[in-house]
């Protein structure tokens, strides 16, 4: 495996960067053809990128014969560090910087198909809470001109082959609901002011502005198709995000695959001895995601090596 970082872009004196988790090409097998890759947003409310949900879902990724990369997009914070002393903070790295920053990384991969034997019409996104919002913002708008003059890339580029949103964030309207329902909760609060100040440069933002940046209200026929998990009672984010979106792609007619488990709190990544800080993060029930998430990438071609394509 060949693990390399690249800075894709400088950003107020922050670097945008793009690491790599590239399989080798073994004369012993598979020689001289490419893979399929799976390009992650990590989470973080858009404050940070969570390392959880970063290398060692790559490493699993690559397990299964993908080349994995992870972005790691403009937050209002550089890291968690620096968000727990509240400094160093990136106002500029509001929406659509992020969004930006992930179109730049899809055209990157594009470009450095052939050398990294990389198939450029099988690059799978996936995204985790805030990381899913953005996979699925690009998800539902690749086509848009803006983006392509914006980014430098084209529509094909900025198409992915597939979408895998994690507990996404996909519809704020949705979101501000059901907070309005909950008993009251401090912490939940502060977390979603601090989210909103990070995504719109405000805390209180508008309902128009609100419906404006969530995808659920976005899909059409154009989306990828796409394979959402979540847990039921997941208190951060609703699963009513996810099954919305769902039943937005059924309506447009595009292939989806939805599992929600009964119980797990948000942020699980991997559910397992990977990934869990605490205990609530390791959850047995959930840790099939990926497994049943191989099976239906393999039902759409979307796994193995293959010839590569010429140029």
């Amino acid at each position: 495996m060949q693990c390399e970082s690249l800075v894709l872009c400088e950003r107020a004196g922050r670097a945008v960067t793009l690491s790599g988790y590239r399989l080798g090409d073994s004369a012993e097998f598979q020689h001289g053809q490419c893979r399929p890759a799976v390009l992650i947003c990590p989470g973080g409310g858009y404050l940070r990128t969570s390392d959880r949900e970063a290398e060692p879902v790559a490493l699993r990724f690559a397990a299964q014969g993908f080349h994995a990369f992870v972005l790691r997009y403009s937050t209002l914070y550089a890291d968690q560090q620096a968000m727990s002393r509240g400094a160093d903070r990136h106002p500029d790295s509001c929406w659509p910087v992020p969004l930006y920053d992930l179109a730049l990384a899809m055209r990157t991969l594009h470009q450095q198909a052939a050398s990294w034997q990389l198939d450029r019409s099988r690059i799978v996104l996936c995204g985790f809470s805030a990381g899913a919002h953005l996979a699925a913002s690009l998800g539902t708008q690749w086509s848009s001109p803006a983006l392509q003059q914006m980014s430098g890339a084209s529509a094909e580029m900025l198409r992915p082959a597939a979408l895998v949103l994690g507990y996404g964030v996909l519809d704020y309207p949705e979101i501000a609901r059901w907070v309005q329902g909950l008993p009251a909760d401090p912490v939940l609060m502060q977390l979603c002011a601090l989210s909103n100040d990070a995504l719109f440069g405000a805390a209180h933002p508008t309902p128009a502005q609100l419906q404006a940046v969530s995808p659920a209200h976005q899909v059409s026929a154009l989306t990828p198709p796409s394979f959402l998990w979540h847990t039921a009672n997941d208190g951060r984010v609703p699963a009513s995000c996810s099954l919305r979106f769902a039943l937005a792609l059924a309506e447009a007619g595009v292939p989806y695959e939805l599992h929600l488990y009964a119980e797990g709190v948000h942020g699980l990544a991997l559910a397992d001895e990977n990934t869990h800080l605490h205990a609530a993060l390791w959850n047995p029930a959930c840790q099939g995601w990926l497994s049943l998430l191989v099976a239906w990438l393999r039902q759409r071609g979307l796994t193995g090596a293959r010839e590569c394509e010429v140029d």
